[in-house]
């Protein structure tokens, strides 16, 4: 009789048997902390680009939802960086582009982990059970997943498509849960006079207690919702 595996070692048995979902983990985990670098490195060089016009915005709108949707850089660096370009005109701009993300990341996490639920289901029944209780309110749970400040968007993008939960409710639930950081970094940047004042002004006093906030209401979200789907 073979011995069952616990929950941890069947999912390191999937990435070891699925290579490129091993490496697309890996990815989302540390290219958009390299790509922060990388970008904050390179800030003279942002700082000379000029966008106007329709033909620039729509090409602004393309990259910044490629580079979050391929976890190139992360979302909140984006909205910072939006806000000090842009100023007010690129708020729906960046609502824009992270909707296109969401698409992306989570098409991407879905062909790449195609059969994660389902492997790990088929070991597992009763979690599966108890997953599909929790499915009756996962409106609630994607939107506080998104609130937290900690969650990166890129891993959140893998996980929502690895459980194979739907796109439309993940965009549905999911921007308006990314707002309040978007709009938290999106500021930052409007009240800047250059860049490194824009980095600067997410260690505010208020911007950190928002994020406190956020991170509080994210885990009580999230502790309400498996506590009201295990009842």
């Amino acid at each position: 009789m073979t011995k069952k595996r616990s929950f941890f070692n069947q999912i390191l048995y999937y990435l070891q048997r699925h290579p490129l979902a091993l490496l697309s983990w890996i990815w989302v985990t540390l290219v958009p902390f390299l790509g922060s670098l990388w970008v904050v490195s390179n800030y003279t060089f942002f700082s000379e680009i000029l966008i106007s016009g329709f033909s620039s915005l729509s090409l602004y709108t393309l990259i910044a939802a490629l580079a979050m949707g391929l976890a190139l850089i992360p979302t909140t660096l984006t909205s910072l960086l939006t806000g000090y370009w842009l100023g007010w005109i690129g708020f729906p701009i960046m609502v824009l582009a992270y909707s296109l993300a969401n698409v992306i990341g989570y098409l991407l996490g879905h062909y790449l982990n195609i059969d994660f639920r389902d492997f790990v289901f088929r070991k597992y029944p009763d979690l599966e059970l108890a997953f599909e209780k929790r499915m009756q309110r996962i409106g609630s749970l994607i939107f506080f997943v998104r609130i937290s400040p900690v969650i990166p968007f890129a891993i959140s993008n893998f996980l929502f498509a690895s459980l194979k939960i739907p796109l439309k409710q993940v965009l549905i639930y999911g921007i308006p849960g990314m707002l309040p950081r978007t709009l938290m970094a999106f500021l930052a940047g409007i009240i800047a006079s250059d860049f490194l004042e824009a980095r600067e002004n997410l260690q505010e006093p208020w911007q950190i207690l928002l994020v406190f906030i956020l991170l509080i209401a994210s885990i009580w979200g999230i502790w309400r919702n498996w506590k009201l789907s295990k009842a």
